[in-house]
Order: structure tokens, then sequence, then C-alpha cells
């Protein structure tokens, strides 16, 4: 039999991928990362269970109608189609509108709080030109029923936790508050679809189309487009960016500031400020989310590692109106950051948080 060279066996791979191809943002796992995840999977859970989070799973697809009890982004399914009877359903886009729904009928009489943890695909659109994944895999946990700020305090120690299990000693958890920005805009008179934009920028972390967004907003002064420029450029230590914060006044950043330093003290009494970082430039890309949010990044990676907050507002959508937060880590992108630090780890360039 005829050995194929080098050469040809590329070439047959990529007449193979033209032949078979997959949609863009899917990918297939192999069997050694495969079980590398599998283990970073194992690590969570066995983390979750030791704080009380019970796991749960709850079906991929949920009726349309459902989701869009999350009102705003949160609720527009990614990927919706009929079934054999009428039905419009969707694939989920994250896990915690379904928790949501579960814990409001099969739990509608328990006691609170209730601790659920998770680990499952979910499914959000993509941008091809920014390699954004359309399925991903997802683990993290719900606290319902859990006030702030304790409720919070419990989510960011359990959080580090997590991230501790996983070796990642570089993650930052970045801590903001959802309310802050739409409560500057409105406070700057800017509403419609110059409020859409602003916010879609910033939701995606692009400063450079933010910039652009306000520029664009007719009748909004130097003062209002310095500030809307400003406010999500702080971020770092808690102390630093209180200072500069205040030097911005205005109603809404005040009220902000106020909301997450009760948040900073009750981390500081708990002893688990030492991951966070105040970032108000903040917003997570679902429109449910009350209060103080999370974001965790990692430097070695430079991705998002994932993400939460509070979304107190959620529950009651469900018929049972009760405080909730959680997070959600996206496990390819942990396992990546893994190996990155990893690496940094045997090039001697490894360090701390």
């Amino acid at each position: 039999m005829a050995i194929l060279g080098p050469g040809i066996d590329e070439a047959l791979s990529k007449v193979a991928r033209v032949i078979h191809p997959i949609p863009p943002g899917t990918r297939d796992i192999l069997p050694d990362e495969m079980r590398e995840l599998n283990a970073l999977q194992a690590t969570l859970a066995e983390v979750f269970a030791a704080r009380g989070y019970g796991q749960v799973a709850t079906p991929t697809l949920e009726y349309d109608e459902v989701l869009q009890r999350a009102g705003g982004r949160g609720g527009i399914g990614a990927y919706r189609f009929f079934d054999e009877r009428g039905e419009l359903l969707a694939l989920r886009s994250d896990m915690t509108v379904p928790i949501a729904r579960l814990a409001a009928s099969r739990y509608a009489e328990a006691d609170l709080p209730l601790r659920f943890s998770y680990i499952g695909n979910a499914y959000r659109a993509v941008r091809p030109q920014r390699a954004q994944m359309r399925q991903f895999m997802h683990a993290g946990v719900e606290l319902l029923g859990a006030g702030a700020p304790d409720g919070t305090v419990e989510m960011v120690d359990v959080l580090s936790a997590s991230l501790d299990a996983v070796g990642l000693d570089r993650a930052v958890i970045g801590m903001g508050d959802a309310d802050l920005y739409n409560q500057l805009l409105a406070e700057l008179g800017v509403g419609g679809e110059d409020r859409e934009r602003v916010l879609d920028q910033l939701a995606a972390h692009n400063l450079v189309g933010l910039e652009m967004e306000v520029e664009r907003i007719v009748g909004l002064d130097a003062s209002g487009r310095e500030t809307l420029l400003r406010v999500p450029a702080l971020r770092g230590d808690a102390q630093s960016v209180i200072d500069r914060a205040h030097d911005l006044g205005g109603g809404a950043v005040e009220r902000a500031i106020q909301r997450l330093c009760g948040t900073y003290d009750a981390l500081e009494e708990r002893g688990v400020t030492g991951r966070v970082q105040l970032d108000l430039g903040l917003l997570r890309d679902l429109g449910y989310y009350t209060g103080a949010i999370l974001e965790v990044y990692d430097p070695a990676l430079g991705h998002i590692l994932g993400g939460g907050g509070r979304y107190d507002e959620l529950l009651g959508n469900f018929g049972r109106a009760m405080p909730a937060c959680g997070f959600g880590l996206y496990l390819e992108r942990v396992h990546l950051a893994q190996m990155e630090e990893e690496r940094l780890e045997g090039d001697g360039s490894g360090g701390g948080a």
C-alpha cells in the first residue's frame, strides 16, 4: 500500500474540512482535551457540592415564551424553531433563566435560600469575525433567596474558591454595578436608539465603538460626553476607583458608588477581596441583572472567563419573587487559561494575582 506524504495528508485534510464542515462557532473535542475538560468539570462540581450547591440539569430546549420572561436581551433565544405541534421552542442561551423556571415550578413552597449548581451547554448567536462560540460549556451556581450584600459575598467567595481549585492564581474578579450606566444615560437625557447603541458597545467591551457612538449623540454637551467615556475607564483597586468616581460627580455615579461600597465593605469583613477589583465599565450582555455584577478574566489569557451578578427581579416573572444572584464560567476558556498558566509557570514567569 502506498504511504501518503505529509503534503498529501494536509491536502486531504483540507478537502475533508470542505466536504464535511461544522457550523461556525462550534468545534470537535478530541479525547485528550475531553479528558482534561472532564477533570475540570469534576473539580468544579466538587467545589460547588462542598459549598452546599446541589447539581441540577434542565432541558437544552425551552419554550420561547419562558425565556422571554427574562425580559430585554436576556429573553431572546438565539436559535428558535417550531416543534411538531407548532409550539415555538428555543435553545437555552444561559442557565440562569431555566433554573429560575425550575425553582418557581418545582420548589414553590421550599424554604429559602435555595442553592443550585449546573454544568451544561448553552448557545448564543455568533459574530464569526470575532471568533465567538455558538455552543459553549457553562458551569456555575445560582443562589436564590439571599439578598445583598450577604448573597453577593457568598457568590464571590464560591467563585474565588472555584478559581483557586482550578489553579487560576492570576484570575481577577471585576465588580461593577448593572444600573450605573443606564441611570447615567437617563440622567444625561440619552434615550432611544442612541441609548441601545451605546449599551451594546459597552456590553461588548468595545471602547473604540463606544467613543464613536457617544460622538454621534445629538444634543449631548462636552461634559456629558466626557463622563460617558470616563466612567468605563474607572477600574482597579477600590479606593482609587472610588476617589476618581467622586471627582466625576453626578447622582447616578454617586448612587452606584454607595451600592458598591456597601458590597465591598461586606467582602472585606469576610476576607474575600483579594481577587476583587472595582470596574465601573462592566455591563453584562443579559438584561436581567440588577445591582452588583461580576466578570472574571485572567491576564494570562486576555479573555473573559465568566461572570454573573444579582438578578433580584427575575424570579418574580416566574411567580415567586425573591432576591437572587449567581455566576457562570466558560469551561473551554477556563481550560485555555489553565494551559497558559502552566506554560507561564514552566517558563518561570508565573506569579500570584
